[in-house]
Parts: C-alpha cells; sequence; structure tokens
C-alpha cells in the first residue's frame, strides 16, 4: 500500500480506506449534479455501500500494483479524489483522473494533487508517461493537464456514456523527460 502524500496548500492525500466511505458518500450526495455532467460512475452509486465497493477495488488495484486512489483532505474534510486509474509498470504509463467537491473549487487543490501525483508517479513509481483524459468541454478539467505541461495528445470520439449523450475526450499526455525539464 501507498502512504499519504502532502501536496502543499494544507491538502494531503490519503489513500481511500473503507473508513472514509460514508464521508465521501456524503460528498457525492453533496455534487451528484455536477459531477454527472462529467463522469459516468454518479448514476450508478446510490448507496453507500456503492462506496465502500469502489473502496475495496481500489485497495486491491492499490495492493496488486495496477492503481491507487487518493482522498483529498483539506482543512480536515474530504473535498475530492485523485487517482492513478490505472498504471502499467510493464510500459512505464499511468492515467489520472479526478474530481473535486464544488466548495473547494478555486484554491488551486486539484492542481497541487495532480502535480503530486506527477511526482510521486515520475519519482517514486518512475513511470516514463502519465496521461489525463478529460471531457472536451469541460474547461476546468482541462485546465489541469494544461496548467502542468501536458501536451494535447488528440481527442477520442465519442468515447464516454453521460446519460443519454456520448461526449468526446481529450487526451494529455507528459512524459518524464518533459517533466524534469521543467
Amino acid at each position: 500500500m501507498t502512504d499519504a502524500l502532502k501536496a502543499g496548500h494544507g491538502l494531503e492525500l490519503r489513500p481511500l480506506n473503507l473508513r472514509d466511505a460514508k464521508a465521501l458518500f456524503a460528498l457525492v450526495e453533496a455534487n451528484r449534479e455536477r459531477l454527472r455532467r462529467w463522469l459516468p460512475w454518479p448514476d450508478t452509486t446510490h448507496h453507500p455501500d456503492d462506496i465502500r465497493s469502489f473502496i475495496k477495488r481500489v485497495r486491491s488495484q492499490a495492493r496488486a500494483g495496477t492503481g491507487v486512489s487518493y482522498g483529498l483532505w483539506w482543512k480536515n474534510h474530504l473535498v475530492g479524489v485523485a487517482s492513478f486509474t490505472w498504471i502499467d509498470r510493464s510500459n512505464g504509463s499511468a492515467a489520472i483522473g479526478y474530481w473535486l467537491a464544488e466548495a473547494a473549487e478555486g484554491h488551486g487543490l486539484m492542481t497541487a494533487a495532480v502535480s503530486t501525483l506527477l511526482r510521486h508517479g515520475f519519482r517514486t513509481l518512475k513511470l516514463n508517461r502519465i496521461e489525463i483524459r478529460a471531457g472536451v468541454r469541460n474547461r476546468r478539467s482541462r485546465a489541469i493537464p494544461r496548467r502542468l505541461g501536458f501536451r494535447h495528445e488528440g481527442t477520442l470520439r465519442q468515447v464516454e456514456r453521460l446519460g443519454d449523450r456520448s461526449v468526446d475526450h481529450a487526451v494529455y499526455g507528459l512524459l518524464a523527460s518533459e517533466w524534469r525539464s521543467r
């Protein structure tokens, strides 16, 4: 398992644990309408047991070294999640995903969280490439990789179903050599 990561701004990334399920479910409930605009899983997350199942799954991924999900703790409150949604050690690559409660937006928290994941991914995990995908119309989410020096590598057309619509994803990538040279 991985340890907690300090991200600055009073933000700490802690690996999700079953004791976080109640707080995480409450956070999803409070932000459900916003989240479902950009993410498919809020429509299938209706009970704290759904969150517990998610946490068990990501903890299993962490033990296997194929992913890890962190709760974002700011001012002693859970405010979001940032994850290596998959890690491919044989190819030295991974993907980052994230979401943040509306009340925590505008404080630089997600930029700090993703920057911390980059440092962990490139220094500790010795990855060569990290990618982020975001809905092409999700300006706030797309701003994170742009701000952190990722390159826009292309667009995946109609790659995800959100309710009754399909959305395109912008794909951003950052190589270890690019990250080190910044």
